[in-house]
């Protein structure tokens, strides 16, 4: 039977990720031929260009000797779960592929670590804020579009309910924004962080405006963790979409970078009563 060729979807790239760990030095001429595939059949499952079955996946892992029924169950489940009634799927072509692979991997991951040096991270904006902050972006798109990618920020936040963790890194200078609709757009989001950093789940810290500027300079970090086997994916933002990689050494390096920020910012309970202060200043 001849195997189709298919779009490498970001769980497919995953998906054969995880395999050329398991197989690691292994010859995959070797591999190939128990598998009774031809070396190219392998090298496109590899690189998520074809599918691959649960079935052959257990094979696979038996194959490379992989001790860890878990992860390969894992694994083979990623591999044939459907996406068609994913929520980001009717925004494939009208946004990048960068931030679409984003989105899932934000919706599938465990644990979530967040700084933003500027703004309020994404998952944290109220609706007005997540509106000012896209309908008067200096770069120009059409109102159709702007409504698109306002939806699409709102419809993220459903992670905030999923995820087993959120560490949000918030720098408080976001909250000295003054906005043309009034204070009320900024009254409505503090009481927006106050509501989100009494879940459980959620452990939200302001970075002082004492802060040394190094802290951060290095601009916007995610840092995602996922159900084992998965490895860790850090994404760092940017005007043209951002980047995101599993790379373990970079994934390392941004670890540290968030540390370093979370270490100097105010402890949980301290940023709670900060907030409370601003937000007591903007009802008077």
């Amino acid at each position: 039977m001849t195997q189709k060729r298919a779009t490498p979807t970001l769980r497919r790239r995953r998906v054969g990720g995880q395999l050329r760990r398991w197989i690691g030095t292994a010859k995959a001429g070797d591999i190939a031929k128990q598998m009774q595939w031809d070396g190219t059949r392998l090298s496109r499952i590899l690189t998520g260009t074809y599918r691959i079955s649960a079935a052959d996946i257990r094979k696979l892992a038996d194959i490379v000797g992989v001790d860890d029924p878990e992860a390969v169950e894992e694994v083979a489940r990623a591999a044939e779960e459907p996406l068609s009634s994913a929520w980001w799927k009717p925004y494939a072509g009208s946004i990048g592929q960068n931030y679409l692979d984003f989105i899932e991997l934000e919706s599938d991951a465990r644990e979530l670590q967040i700084h933003h040096p500027a703004i309020l991270p994404g998952l944290l904006q109220s609706p007005g804020y997540v509106r000012e902050m896209i309908t008067r972006a200096p770069t120009a798109v059409s109102a159709e579009h702007a409504e698109m990618l306002v939806a699409i920020r709102q419809a993220r936040q459903i992670v905030l309910n999923k995820v087993d963790r959120l560490h949000a890194l918030v720098p408080e200078s976001a909250l000295h924004a003054t906005f043309e609709s009034g204070p009320a757009l900024m009254r409505d989001q503090i009481l927006r962080l106050l509501d989100l950093s009494a879940m459980p789940n959620i452990e939200l810290q302001l970075i002082p405006l004492t802060a040394h500027p190094t802290y951060g300079s290095n601009g916007a970090i995610t840092v995602m963790s996922f159900k084992h086997p998965w490895a860790k994916v850090a994404s760092t933002d940017s005007p043209m979409g951002g980047n995101h990689t599993e790379d373990a050494q970079q994934v390392g390096f941004l670890e540290k970078d968030f540390a370093a920020i979370a270490g100097i910012a105010r402890p949980v309970d301290k940023s709670r009563d900060v907030l409370h202060q601003y937000l007591e200043g903007l009802q008077k």
